[in-house]
């Protein structure tokens, strides 16, 4: 081979790895979140879940676009800027508390007659506390504690890897890694939203996903990661689907291939085991 193609073979791969979105090098054992046609969940979390009106409310629409009929029922626990060991996840289980009952689409209070509170626990930590080098071990021991806490009640533990600050990218590898490693120790399941995030603005950086602190998420930010979520408890493509949130059609579309194809590329089996 001839140095002038050496070089530029390696100056290709120089700008690929430039324009290539940040990836986990763990890889996630758990390929799904162990409930097939899940019917409710928990999200425990911070700020980042709440922002929009919550991000359980658009994930909702979203299973209600693909299906009106589809039964699905789930609730925010969320305290502002907290971290996993912040919540005490045990008591989000305790008899006659919450989940007792829920909203109709009438508005209508109806109290639930329920076999298992939750199917699914899906968990975050605090945007930094993964990475944090005082905070890590922190995150590694309170995963592994909550997702043992919610198994007790027949619930499965689902890990929201979140994303990187938008002037900090760097974090999007460290938080993948740390919710990858997470996940493969406590044998939970991991939904790669920070990744999602990272090929969004790789694809469409004049699309902001942040509101203006640089943290929080934006409606698009939220939507993304609600689409992203969606199609890892589901197996199916969001893509298509008529839930916007009050995007633009272009823009959901685009944020619906985004996470689909996300997930494909964190989960391998999925782009040939699951289809439209």
């Amino acid at each position: 081979m001839s140095k002038n193609l050496v070089g530029a073979l390696g100056a290709a791969l120089i700008a690929l790895a430039a324009t290539t979105p940040a990836a986990a090098q763990v890889k996630p054992k758990v390929m799904e979140s162990g409930v097939e046609h899940p019917r409710s969940a928990i999200y425990i979390g911070n700020s980042f879940f709440y922002y929009n009106n919550s991000l359980h409310n658009h994930v909702t629409q979203l299973i209600r676009a693909a299906d009106p009929k589809y039964p699905f029922r789930s609730t925010s626990v969320t305290i502002s800027g907290s971290g996993s060991d912040w919540h005490d996840v045990g008591s989000y289980f305790r008899p006659n508390a919450v989940g007792r009952y829920s909203f109709n689409a009438k508005n209508e209070i109806v109290f639930n007659k329920l076999d298992r509170l939750f199917d699914l626990a899906i968990m975050m930590d605090c945007s930094q506390c993964p990475v944090h080098p005082e905070l890590k071990s922190v995150f590694f021991e309170q995963m592994k504690q909550h997702a043992a806490t919610v198994r007790k009640y027949g619930t499965r533990p689902v890990f929201f890897m979140s994303w990187a600050y938008a002037d900090a990218p760097e974090m999007t590898a460290q938080l993948a890694d740390a919710y990858t490693t997470a996940g493969n120790d406590s044998d939970a399941f991991v939904i790669p939203v920070g990744l999602a995030f990272a090929k969004a603005i790789e694809r469409r950086p004049e699309l902001n996903l942040y509101v203006a602190d640089k943290r929080h998420p934006s409606l698009a930010g939220t939507y993304l990661a609600a689409a992203t979520t969606y199609g890892a408890l589901f197996r199916k493509p969001p893509v298509g689907l008529k839930y916007t949130a009050g995007l633009s059609q272009e823009t959901a579309e685009f944020l619906q291939t985004a996470a689909w194809q996300t997930l494909q590329g964190y989960f391998p089996p999925l782009s040939a085991s699951a289809r439209n």
